[in-house]
């Protein structure tokens, strides 16, 4: 794997380790159900297939290339380092929310196959918040360390986030990263659970911005690994995570993207739910990094 890099500072070796594969114990309901509850994480490949994923990842940067940011063909997915966006799109939220109702990237996310892996991490049947977090990640950005409990924290108390590798992620193009044993961080924990993103009187955000030094700071290590297309990581909402610094040289944007799953016969959260939903500040689609043309900066969640 190519040298790691986290908020522009190179993670030493004995920091890193790779994420564990969970992918043979599908067919060991109750043991992968296990390792979730134990790691806060699983990871699991090929779970979408090839062709599903490139037929999402085509629609997507289609969509970028008809705005001047991503260079044809669009599969590829490298980025020309301009943006026509703001010219061309009266509405950015509403580009965004389009982009990401595509038909191709739902079949992927929302699929039947998500539908089956998640129904199996559960124990019971599964399903997905509408709203969904689309992450192109050109090169130079990265998304820090948090918990995405406080983003999450109505409706269902067993919600889970999937995240879905729409194409290959090598070590230098921004995989995700996740903080071993950081669901027995009580510490962190209790503060996290403090935020609660509609309240004024909530405390700050918990999004590290320093992560080599926090992973020190816990004797920890910074899981990762290089992930193919249709590759799965499924992580509760007491497990910290983020990403490494996309440094590819050929320009090569990063795209992923993460869904909310519950138990279908727990409340839903009606923020993440309809044909447009309000998203966690009201703001839709439109709060989305997502929403930014490719060449605005961002290195937060």
């Amino acid at each position: 794997m190519n040298q790691c890099v986290a908020q522009k500072t190179v993670v030493p070796d004995e920091l890193l380790g790779q994420l564990v594969d969970s992918t043979t114990l599908l067919r060991q309901p109750t043991d992968l159900r296990a390792r979730l509850a134990a790691d806060g994480y699983v990871l699991l490949r090929g779970v979408v297939g090839p062709a599903e994923v490139q037929a999402a990842r085509e629609e997507v940067f289609g969509r970028l290339a008809e705005v001047g940011e991503i260079r044809l063909p669009p599969g590829e997915g490298i980025a020309t380092g301009e943006s026509r966006r703001k010219e061309l799109v009266d509405d950015l939220g509403e580009f965004w929310r389009d982009v990401s109702k595509g038909p191709a990237l739902r079949h992927a996310s929302h699929g039947p196959s998500m539908r089956e892996v998640m129904s199996t991490l559960i124990g019971v049947p599964a399903r997905a918040h509408d709203y969904i977090f689309l992450r192109p990640g050109r090169p130079g950005q990265s998304t820090r360390l948090h918990y995405d409990r406080p983003f999450f924290a109505r409706g269902s108390d067993r919600i889970y986030t999937a995240w879905l590798a729409l194409g290959e992620v090598r070590g230098d193009e921004g995989p995700l990263m996740i903080i071993e044993g950081s669901n027995q961080f009580q510490d962190q924990i209790d503060a996290m659970q403090q935020v609660d993103y509609q309240s004024a009187q909530s405390p700050t955000a918990q999004v590290m911005s320093d992560t080599v030094e926090f992973v020190k700071s816990r004797a920890s290590r910074l899981l990762t690994t290089e992930f193919g297309p249709g590759d799965l990581v499924v992580f509760d909402m007491l497990t910290l995570h983020g990403t490494l610094d996309n440094q590819s040289a050929a320009g090569r944007v990063r795209l992923s993207c993460d869904v909310r799953w519950q138990p279908a016969t727990d409340p839903l959260d009606a923020r993440y739910q309809g044909e447009n939903p309000p998203g966690t500040t009201g703001a839709g689609y439109g709060e989305l990094n997502g929403a930014k043309p490719l060449t605005e900066d961002w290195h937060t969640r």
